[in-house]
């Protein structure tokens, strides 16, 4: 079975299905599994060193012969040296959100990589198509992590209604029904992380796996205590701690974040102060906002690297709260993949009938 839209035109993968970069959670060997599958998966360089984006594009390489893609922030430090190496592997496609780079999506374009960012909102997916974007993930307010307070199904169409290039549906989807209907809406796709991170490819350890297969709709709430942007995170006692901490405690917490963080991707403290201004300038976040933006990163490790769940902060889409397996990569993908042609097929049948002549 196949599903070809412009989306798998322009990704070269076999389904209309994306896995994307979730921190910490899709390294090579999930990105793999994805591809081999038959959808197209992204590398999260965004928490990663440049040796470390190049060390996983060879991992991946190792293990699928299917494209794939790498995503980072354009603002850190060490973004050039990830686009050269982007550019020096030709990856398929390249993913990014906040402060995009002319230069570096000219750079990216020049060598014929795909540049597909994440957005979530109208107006920043119009702009991202302005600077360059071959085609945009548009995520509703139901998505996991950063996200707007725009549900999907309002957001989808104005955006598909604004922009020429394709448009690939974020927050909210998991299965064939759901692939369906963001097609019926004018999107080539659908991107998915929390189903992806609840797979068994997936590296986050059991016990937090366990914690978002336990979860409800109703516990994954967004916040913005995390780092003055909202974000959708499975309820627990980090977060309900974070939610009742005071000022200075949010402060001091940042700044042991910031210098933790500038370790895990190998810049100096002042790199990282000197990329968060910049950031600041591209994005109008606040100062505060930008100081606590190592907050996130940080806090999700414990959960998804260390496998305390109550100990760090759980990024997560409401649609965990409908999910009780984790299946394998495959199993995800082929099972959208019938899901879909079934209901396609009901539909045409709809359709097909005739009203009755007396």
């Amino acid at each position: 079975m196949t599903l070809p839209t412009a989306l798998t035109e322009l990704l070269g993968c076999r389904y209309p299905i994306i896995q994307t970069a979730m921190g910490w959670v899709a390294d090579a060997n999930l990105v793999a599994a994805t591809c081999n599958a038959g959808g197209f998966g992204f590398l999260a360089g965004a928490v990663m060193t440049p040796e470390e984006v190049e060390a996983g594009i060879t991992a991946i390489r190792e293990r699928t012969a299917q494209p794939f893609g790498v995503n980072f922030h354009m603002y850190t430090p060490g973004a050039d040296r990830i686009v050269d190496i982007c550019v020096a592997h030709k990856v398929r496609a390249v993913s990014y959100s906040r402060s995009p780079a002319p230069d570096k999506i000219e750079k990216l374009k020049a060598a014929g990589i795909v540049c597909i960012p994440t957005v979530g909102a109208l107006k920043h997916a119009i702009k991202a198509v302005e600077l360059g974007a071959d085609a945009v993930v548009i995520q509703g307010g139901e998505g996991g992590g950063h996200t707007g307070a725009v549900a999907s199904t309002i957001l989808l169409p104005q955006v598909v209604d604004a922009l020429d290039v394709p448009v690939v549906a974020a927050g909210g989807f998991k299965d064939g029904r759901s692939l369906v209907a963001a097609l019926a809406y004018g999107a080539c796709g659908i991107a998915m992380g929390t189903r992806f991170l609840m797979s068994q490819e997936s590296p986050v350890p059991e016990l937090t796996k366990a914690r978002y297969v336990a979860a409800v709709p109703e516990t994954i709430i967004v916040s913005s205590k995390l780092d003055g942007i909202p974000q959708r995170m499975i309820n627990n006692p980090q977060l309900h701690e974070l939610e009742n901490a005071s000022a200075l405690r949010m402060l001091w917490l940042a700044l042991c974040n910031g210098l933790a963080f500038s370790k895990v991707t190998g810049e100096g403290l002042f790199s990282l102060l000197s990329s968060g201004w910049k950031m600041k300038k591209a994005t109008g976040m606040t100062l505060p906002q930008t100081l606590m933006a190592a907050n996130a990163p940080m806090m999700i490790q414990a959960a998804m690297v260390q496998g305390h769940p109550d100990e760090g902060v759980l990024p997560s889409g409401q649609i965990a709260g409908v999910i009780d397996a984790i299946p394998s990569c495959e199993e995800i993908i082929s099972g959208i993949v019938a899901q879909a042609h079934e209901r396609i097929a009901s539909l045409g049948a709809l359709t097909a009938q005739r009203p009755s002549q007396d």
